[in-house]
């Protein structure tokens, strides 16, 4: 998760909303992702989709099973269904994400049948990836960035 939290400062540097996301496969980091959806001028370019994509070319295939992926913030539906798709195994976030959260805070989708195979876990390092968002959203609101 820690390298997670790296990606996010890496999208709050970049004036990026500060999510930051790594899939670990067979115990080591294949994917690395940051918001980037300002840069690539995307609504899909999530963190979590950024660091699948890398994955993805990794190991050369979209198939990510056995993988777990961390993101600093709880991730919303369209990247729910994507991590569903890859065969993602766990999901670990940081904080909640009180307007688009697909794990309990708007859509609770953990209990949905679909996504029976899939283990969630909230929290970790729920602090630290709040702050971020804090400081990107107190720029925002003072005219320091441009998101």
């Amino acid at each position: 998760m820690q390298q997670a939290l790296e990606q996010a400062r890496l999208a709050l540097e970049a004036g990026e909303v500060p999510v930051g996301s790594v899939v670990v496969h067979r115990g080591e980091v294949i994917g690395r992702g940051h918001n980037r959806t300002r840069m690539d001028a995307s609504v899909t370019a999530h963190a979590e989709l950024v660091a699948m994509r890398e994955a993805a070319q990794h190991i050369g295939d979209f198939r990510l099973d056995p993988a777990e992926i961390y993101i600093t913030l709880e991730p919303c539906l369209m990247c729910l269904g994507a991590i569903h798709q890859a065969r993602i195994s766990r999901v670990v976030y940081g904080a909640r994400e009180p307007k688009f959260g697909a794990l309990g805070s708007v859509f609770d989708m953990q209990g949905h049948n679909a996504l029976r195979k899939l283990e969630f876990s909230g929290g970790l390092l729920e602090e630290e990836s709040r702050q971020l968002m804090q400081q990107f959203f107190s720029r925002l609101r003072g005219g320091g960035c441009s998101a």
